[in-house]
């Protein structure tokens, strides 16, 4: 009886055994063949060592895993310089570079309160029974994919220009109009921009008025937004001195101060709508604070995760801001005005920063960043960065005998069929925030015929300023895409 009793024993214990090793072959293969059990199982991504160059971005330099570490191989050292400087051209990316870094960009940056909105918003849409309330409400979401502004062409048209470089010389810079310098040739002045997906409404300066009645608009960065304002003021009057326009510069501070050439910045209100331009100079965006008061050859602490004071200071009565920076970053610049470059309050002792491209790059994104915390409190505000301007030098820089001679406009042709910016940094650093971009490198990099070249002001010899525009000319084109953004 023991016998068989044992021998029982163990028939019913193979039998179990062989239950067991059944049930657990079908797991391994169910885990191998069907997604329905993996989230049981731990993410690869707890276990993911990045390196260096693909760490997540982040805003604080003393990570070596910043957006610099990311877009170092893509961008120049260097960036974008200002004529005076030497400086690499604006290349475009591929699609392939662009979609990486933007799709890098995209997972690695802090999550904004607007993607949040966005993402609560998509949920939302896939609960919703009825088939026409999701297409109402997918109408309704923050980015709109349908309406690129920067995809199309240039056309000629008979109505442009929209003003006369010779009767807006109130608001122009005598540099800048072409026709007041002795250009012969003015081919460049009869085109506009056309998008390719959407309707831009026409550009008078009554509808402007009428939009912005009781509203002030800025413009804040280098002499390229200078342009800007200039070329929307003359836009905005017709180049004509009958409208009545007021100086409101002292509101902003906005006054010559003793010694200097002109002041940091100009401010018009229009009666008739209370509606105010406005332009403040600060080449870099960054805030900018003297190490020594009493020095008047001081140097400056550049902060490059600090906002221009200006920014902080009005913010508050600002309802349209357009901001730009680009082709002041390079190292004849920062001698000239003697920046020294300050993060987290101290001076930078990162050597990644060191290259100026890198510091441009975090500037930009400090900022981008700053002001999205902004607008969450301050949801009537329409804030905009502005893409890099494109320089056109041929056979060499400003200093070099470089020059932009061509008079047959779009002889490099008059479309633009890409859907991604060509300034990737601007565009990933305005990305998931409520910070629009206004895309304007693409369009204006077909346009070296418009450039001031060599009937500038304080032309040397063979010297060409193939960096600013003629007036009117491209600028009164970025005006109109930020009017048709409004």
């Amino acid at each position: 009886m023991k016998g068989g009793g044992l021998l029982k024993l163990t028939r019913t214990n193979l039998f179990f055994m062989f239950i067991i090793l059944i049930f657990t072959t079908l797991i391994i293969w169910a885990r191998e063949r069907t997604p329905l059990v993996t989230p049981f199982q731990p993410s690869l991504e707890h276990f993911d060592v990045l390196s260096p160059e693909y760490a997540r971005p982040q805003l604080s330099v003393e990570d070596d895993s910043s957006v610099l570490g990311k877009l170092r191989n893509s961008l120049s050292e260097d960036a974008e310089a200002t004529i005076g400087t030497p400086s690499v051209e604006i290349s475009t990316p591929s699609s392939t570079e662009r979609e990486k870094v933007n799709e890098d960009l995209k997972e690695d940056l802090t999550a904004s309160e607007s993607e949040k909105e966005h993402e609560d918003l998509k949920k939302d849409l896939r609960a919703t029974d009825s088939e026409k309330e999701h297409e109402n409400l997918e109408k309704d979401l923050p980015l709109k994919k349908d309406c690129n502004f920067a995809k199309g062409k240039w056309i000629k048209d008979k109505k442009r220009p929209l003003y006369s470089g010779f009767g807006c010389q109130r608001w122009l810079s005598e540099m800048w109009a072409c026709r007041v310098m002795k250009r012969p040739d003015f081919s460049y002045e009869n085109f506009r921009w056309k998008p390719e997906n959407c309707e831009m409404p026409e550009f008078t300066g009554h509808e402007f008025l009428k939009r912005m009645r009781h509203k002030t608009i800025a413009f804040v960065g280098d002499s390229l937004g200078r342009q800007q304002f200039q070329s929307l003021m003359c836009m905005v009057t017709g180049g004509k001195t009958s409208l009545p326009v007021e100086d409101s510069g002292r509101e902003f501070g906005l006054v010559k101060a003793r010694g200097a050439i002109r002041p940091n910045g100009w401010a018009y209100r229009f009666p008739s709508s209370n509606t105010t331009i406005l332009f403040y100079w600060s080449a870099s965006l960054c805030e900018l604070q003297p190490l020594n008061k009493s020095n008047p050859a001081t140097y400056y602490a550049m902060h490059l995760d600090r906002p221009v004071t200006f920014l902080k200071q009005f913010l508050d009565r600002f309802d349209v801001l357009i901001l730009n920076t680009g082709h002041h970053w390079n190292r004849g610049k920062f001698k000239t005005n003697r920046w020294e470059m300050y993060v987290n309050g101290t001076p930078n002792t990162n050597k990644r920063l060191a290259a100026i491209g890198n510091a441009k790059n975090l500037t930009i994104y400090s900022i981008a960043k700053w002001l999205d915390s902004e607008l969450l409190r301050r949801p009537k505000l329409k804030a905009f960065f502005r893409t890099l301007s494109p320089r056109h030098f041929v056979n060499g820089d400003w200093n070099t005998g470089g020059s932009c001679d061509n008079t047959v406009p779009l002889a490099g042709g008059s479309e633009v069929v890409q859907d991604g910016s060509s300034d990737i940094v601007t565009a990933g650093a305005v990305n998931g925030t409520r910070v629009k971009i206004l895309d304007i490198t693409a369009l204006s990099q077909l346009r070296d015929e418009a450039h001031i070249s060599k009937y500038s002001a304080k032309s040397l010899k063979g010297v060409h300023d193939c960096l600013h525009w003629c007036l009117p000319g491209v600028p009164d084109a970025w005006n109109e895409i930020l009017f048709a953004q409004l």
